[in-house]
């Protein structure tokens, strides 16, 4: 059975959910003027975190400075923040689709993907029933999404981001070539701006050039990069829609950095620290990761993410870090990053019998992963008393000191 799937994304979320909390006290509908949600009006300072239609025709983009967008449109309507009551709309629209299927998979905290397969396999039926879900979704909460639906999920994701707002629109195989293939190869999913300089150089300028060209010519110049975005503008990704309950099974941390990085070795004390803390957390919990997984969002708020079984089980810090470092070299696509993840999954209880692997069976290694492991353990001890900043690498204290120096 041909699988069916739909993306759905709240259309401008943060500024889409602001208004509506906006208009049941009389407030501005920020949706209707120029507009954003960002830093603050009075000391011009943060970035644009989303943008009203109006605020787009002057010029300003999500991303950029709140002072460069104030340039671009002096009227601009300055918004702060308001991540509580967000969580709390995206928690109130997850429970009305998930009312739909359980077969869920948040994306973000603004999108997901639903498996639908078992409810609409039937195309037509499906796409009635993704109008029926919009209309629903403006009805009940007063904000509006779009749908995409497709038989894969990076299709489906594609297709929610045509044409907005409040709109459906399918994007299945067959019509890869009249929708997908004319658009400019940075609106493929993926396709960051350091990976569309590097495609342009060679020539690819569509996402049909990506379809059409050797992959192995895109992978020497891309890596491992290179080959997922000539599959995506191909049409292949058989990733499953992983549920919620699904996704509960793992321990994990992310963290949104003061300000993007762009270089390595920024990166590695964010993954040490994160490392740290999923190693306390899997050890509280009496638990051995058997899978790690590496998440990295982007500047433009793009987000990817990559997983590896580790040789043996392992909750101590060292060999988590070891293998993140791996996972975050093999998918880092050079692009300044905005946020860094980490979860370990596949879980195992502690001292339950595990597989050695033969390939990996050092006496010395086993000396040496014990004594992380006591370390990791009085490390710990301190934190919990003294507090998680009590003790920290030194890089991480580098990287504290620098975001809290006073800016000249």
């Amino acid at each position: 059975m041909e699988p069916v799937i739909f993306h759905i994304d709240v259309n401008s979320a943060y500024l889409s959910w602001t208004s509506v909390e906006n208009l049941k006290s009389g407030g501005p509908d920020l949706r209707q003027i120029p507009s954003i949600i960002g830093g603050d009006q009075s000391s011009r300072h943060g970035i644009v975190l989303a943008k009203s239609l109006q605020a787009k025709a002057c010029g300003v983009s999500t991303g950029e400075p709140v002072a460069q967008a104030l340039k671009k449109c002096p009227n601009l309507t300055v918004a702060p923040p308001d991540h509580k009551l967000y969580k709390e709309y995206s928690r109130r629209l997850m429970g009305l689709l998930s009312s739909y299927t359980l077969r869920l998979e948040q994306l973000s905290i603004d999108e997901c993907f639903l498996d639908v397969t078992d409810l609409w396999p039937d195309r037509q039926e499906a796409l009635a029933a993704a109008f029926c879900i919009k209309d629903a979704v403006r009805e009940r909460f007063g904000f509006t999404v779009n749908v995409g639906v497709s038989s894969r999920k990076v299709l489906a994701k594609m297709a929610s981001d045509f044409q907005k707002p409040d709109r459906v629109h399918t994007l299945w195989p067959e019509e890869l070539p009249a929708k997908l293939w004319p658009l400019p190869v940075g609106e493929l999913y993926m396709a960051g701006r350091s990976s569309v300089q590097v495609l342009q150089k060679l020539g690819i300028l569509t996402v049909g050039d990506l379809a059409s060209s050797d992959p192995e010519l895109i992978a020497s110049h891309l890596k491992s990069h290179g080959r997922l975005l000539w599959e995506y503008a191909n049409g292949i990704d058989p990733s499953p829609v992983v549920s919620q309950r699904q996704e509960a099974k793992g321990v994990g941390n992310s963290t949104t950095l003061a300000e993007d990085i762009s270089r390595r070795e920024d990166a590695l004390p964010v993954l040490q620290a994160l490392s740290d803390t999923v190693s306390a957390r899997l050890r509280k919990a009496g638990q051995l990761a058997g899978t790690l997984t590496v998440e990295i969002k982007y500047y433009n708020f793009q987000s990817a993410s990559h997983q590896m079984p580790l040789l043996t089980p392992a909750n101590d810090s060292a060999s988590l870090y070891r293998a993140a470092c791996s996972l975050f070299d093999e998918l880092w696509s050079r692009e300044p990053i905005r946020l860094l993840g980490l979860r370990g999954t596949n879980l195992a209880r502690e001292g339950a019998p595990t597989q050695m692997n033969l390939f990996d069976l050092d006496f010395s290694q086993f000396q040496k992963d014990e004594k992380h492991k006591k370390l990791d353990q009085a490390l710990s001890d301190i934190r919990g008393r003294f507090g998680k900043d009590a003790v920290m690498s030194a890089g991480a204290l580098a990287r504290r000191n620098k975001d809290t120096e006073p800016k000249r």
